[in-house]
């Protein structure tokens, strides 16, 4: 038998041996006194006890043999850098070395041994102890008498880390671009009563106004648990964010970060991501940065808070919060790098081709191209009022300093007069809002076949000459050309008296209506074309479609859509939606080639879709390949896209989900029922909650009292996007786990487990990039916030790869459901 003495003796050796080899791993993490780290691609960083964080040299990936000193995040595979050293020149050479000396300054020297940055005490006199990496991402020097002699939390480049505060006269600076470490242009600071971002006058140095203020404190606190919060003067926090959502320090890493391009975001990852993870935003201010530049015209006229996040004479739309920068018609960026950096006029009439007056020489020469919804608040010259758009035209067009015209449209005007604003280069502070903006800007631009020369006044008495001798030719030519066209009027009068007898014997089954350029047909034609309505192709909110074939003479299949009924007004309405309907053109719609309002029957014809819908392909036994489902997406994308911003009369579709999703023969995606909503009365229209829509693809802001726009139609698509991807519906009341196809698809992405959401679809698992992107872009769509949904052409733009998907942030608050189950 073991004595208790043996058991003592051994409980002892065990902890002794515990705190040797703990105490041998600190001073290992520990760095000591002449430790030096050298850039090359061997390098051995100073990593913290957890091993999250590392401090030492990064290569720069864009560019050969350059190096930055900083700390980053050690157990993601994604780079993330969250601090850097000398931010005026950060850029070190290969075999470059940064070493703790023992004065306490952490010393960064070049290959040949010059020194290019030292870090600054924070105490004098304390003798040094050691340098570590913590588990918190701050590196820190300390003294024997454990205080810091120095800490990377005190200098902050442009992010921040939980446990890490902000005090007066400290602040974040923007790199300048995304994949630059050069200092950028915003800064979030404190200005003696409260923390704000502004832009910073590149040449100067100065300061603007702020474009957005967090609230009046004299510190920021980013806490362990992941919230940012603001301590007021009397020493109460005040939380800033995130909002409706609760942190996870135990499941995610959290950072805040001013990103290049003026937008604060709190951005979460997963700590144990399987298959890989990304960052996702949480949170982040302004929700419109676009917008935030434009407010400062409101009160002041001028650009008081900056050029805006795009540069000079460019047009900033917001997309899931950060900047779209595009170039108007007649512009190009100054750098095809870097679309943040303004755009430049691609041919200057100003002042080449001025008179002495003012006006423009050989204003033939130019043209205008229109934008909608685009406009340039600030920099008047001139104002027109009340002006037609001809007028406007024809004042910016004989003025060779005007660049752009702003028309307001009269119906859209307070007093019913339009206005115009003559605007000159350079242009600022542009953006394009479809929801905001009211205006139309008119571009000025050098016509295609134009000369960009100048025409002169000593060529003038050239145009004469050409002139007289187009009269001679008019004038000798006149007798071939009307002998000519009389033979032509002759033969087409002819031919239309036979084409009149024609359609006479085949029989009066339809007429064209020359309004609407349909086929009118009768009641009866319908009944005898679809066999007395019998054969059933489905039924929906607005009516039932039946099968139908047209005489031998036209020879068509075709489906008709026999209407419910609808309001009291209905004639009226009925012609007015249908001549709507009848002149949208896209290859993605389904085409409508007649329809027939004949008492109180109201029937619209359609052409045939061999395939039937997407609901059935998607859904049954035989679904579509994952590169048939890419392109009934994308073409779905498209077709949305005509509707709210391409077709002459916008068109919400309030009702976008499979079933409304018809395929031709060689499985084109084309939309149905479309510019129908209109024509049902309020109860065929509207569910019992008096929602639009289908269960499941409603959006949230049904349920809300606010305007419902174009975004209704985004977050339906990107439901459907999801199942399209999935091949599951939207909603499985059946299954105990993952019912809400939305709640699951966001669990998958933000976990890293994305191969989850295709297990039975090999095509889709080996094709993982496009997969992702497909999922981010569902999940912009789907965010309950209506603001932060892009627009369809910029969805289509993200399918089509035209643009990059930047990482979603949670489409709804951790903590919540769905809404999309809660329609009746």
């Amino acid at each position: 038998m073991v004595s208790p003495l043996f058991y003592s003796h051994l409980s002892l050796l065990i902890l002794a041996s515990i705190l040797w080899i703990l105490a041998t791993v600190e001073a290992q993490r520990n760095v000591s006194v002449g430790d030096s780290l050298s850039a090359n691609d061997k390098t051995m960083a100073w990593q913290s006890p957890s091993g999250d964080f590392a401090f030492g040299f990064q290569s720069i990936p864009t560019k050969q043999d350059r190096f930055l000193l900083a700390i980053w995040y050690a157990k993601i595979q994604e780079r993330t850098i969250v601090w850097y050293a000398n931010r005026d020149n950060p850029e070190t050479d290969r075999d470059s070395t940064i070493e703790l000396d023992n004065s306490g300054h952490l010393v960064l020297k070049d290959p040949k041994g010059k020194e290019l940055w030292r870090s600054q005490r924070l105490t004098d006199g304390s003798q040094v102890s050691h340098a570590a990496m913590l588990d918190t991402g701050n590196f820190v020097i300390a003294s024997k008498n454990s205080t810091n002699i120095w800490e990377s939390f005190k200098y902050p480049t442009d992010t921040i880390l939980p446990s890490q505060e902000l005090d007066m006269g400290d602040h974040l600076l923007s790199t300048l671009v995304e994949t630059s470490y050069s200092k950028g242009k915003y800064q979030l600071r404190f200005n003696s009563e409260s923390f704000i971002l502004n832009q910073i006058d590149m040449f100067t140095g100065k300061p603007y106004e702020a474009y957005f203020n967090f609230g009046n404190g004299s510190r920021l606190v980013f806490t362990e648990s992941g919230y940012i919060r603001i301590q007021n003067l009397n020493g109460t926090l005040v939380e800033v964010a995130p909002i409706n959502a609760v942190p996870k320090p135990d499941l995610y890493y959290y950072r805040a970060t001013l990103d290049f391009y003026g937008v604060f975001n709190l951005y979460y990852y997963p700590r144990n991501p399987s298959g890989g993870g990304s960052w996702s935003v949480l949170w982040f201010r302004p929700m419109n940065i676009c917008r935030r530049f434009i407010n400062s015209t409101i009160t002041s006229g001028r650009a008081t808070f900056g050029t805006g996040p795009c540069g000079y004479n460019s047009i900033c739309e917001p997309i899931q919060g950060r900047p779209n920068c595009t170039c108007p018609p007649g512009f190009s960026f100054l750098d095809d790098n870097n679309q943040y950096a303004g755009c430049k006029q691609d041919y200057a009439s100003y002042p080449a081709d001025c008179n002495p007056d003012g006006s423009t020489i050989g204003e033939d020469r130019f043209e205008f191209k229109p934008m909608s919804f685009a406009d340039f608040p600030l920099g008047d010259y001139g104002v027109i009022k009340p002006a037609t758009e001809l007028e406007c035209k024809q004042s910016c067009l004989l003025d060779c300093s005007c660049a752009v015209a702003i028309l307001q449209d009269p119906t859209l005007s307070k007093d019913g007069n339009g206005t115009c604003w003559k605007k000159k280069i350079p242009l600022s502070n542009g953006w394009f809002d479809r929801e905001s903006v009211d205006r139309t800007a008119l571009f000025k631009v050098l016509k295609s076949d134009a000369s960009t020369k100048s025409p002169t006044k000593s060529n003038r008495s050239d145009e004469n000459q050409n002139e007289v001798v187009l009269i001679l030719a008019v004038l000798l030519g006149t007798s071939a050309i009307f002998n000519f066209f009389s033979l032509a009027a002759i033969s087409m009068i002819f031919f239309c008296l036979f084409r009149r007898r024609l359609g006479e014997l085949k029989g009066a089954h339809s007429r064209r209506d020359l309004e609407t350029n349909l086929q009118f047909f009768t009641y009866k034609d319908l009944e005898h074309a679809t066999n007395g309505f019998k054969e059933e192709l489905g039924r929906g909110a607005f009516g039932t479609v039946y099968k139908g074939e047209l005489p031998s003479s036209y020879g068509d299949r075709i489906a008709v859509k026999k209407l419910d009924k609808f309001a009291q007004d209905g004639e009226r309405e009925f012609k007015t939606e249908v001549k709507v309907i009848g002149q949208t053109h896209h290859k993605n719609l389904v085409r409508l080639t007649g329809y027939c309002d004949e008492a109180e029957h109201r029937l619209l014809v359609y052409e045939f879709m061999e395939n039937g819908s997407l609901s059935s392909f998607l859904f049954g036994i035989l679904r579509p390949s994952w590169q048939q489902r890419l392109q009934i997406a994308s073409g779905i994308a498209k077709g949305l896209t005509y509707l709210h911003e391409e077709c002459s009369k916008q068109i919400i579709h309030c009702d976008i989900k499979p079933q409304n999703i018809l395929l031709d023969e060689s499985l084109t995606a084309k939309i149905s029922d479309f510019g129908l909503a209109k024509l049902l009365m309020n109860d065929k229209t509207r569910t019992k909650t008096g929602i639009r829509g289908t269960k499941g693809y409603v959006a949230p802001e049904w349920f809300r009292n606010i305007p419902v726009t174009v975004k209704v139609d985004v977050y339906s698509f990107g439901v459907m996007l999801l199942e399209i991807i999935c091949c599951r519906r939207c909603v499985e009341v059946e299954m105990e786990e993952a019912a809400i196809l939305t709640d699951w698809v966001f669990q998958c992405y933000s976990e890293g487990m994305i191969e989850k959401l295709v297990e039975d679809d090999e095509e889709a698992r080996n094709d993982v990039g496009k997969l992702e992107k497909l999922l981010k872009v569902g999940i912009w769509c789907v965010q309950e916030e209506p603001m932060l949904r892009p627009s369809m052409r910029i969805v289509t733009m993200m399918l089509d790869g035209a643009i990059q998907v930047p990482d979603p942030p949670c489409p709804f608050s951790l903590n919540s459901i769905s809404t999309s189950t809660k329609t009746d």
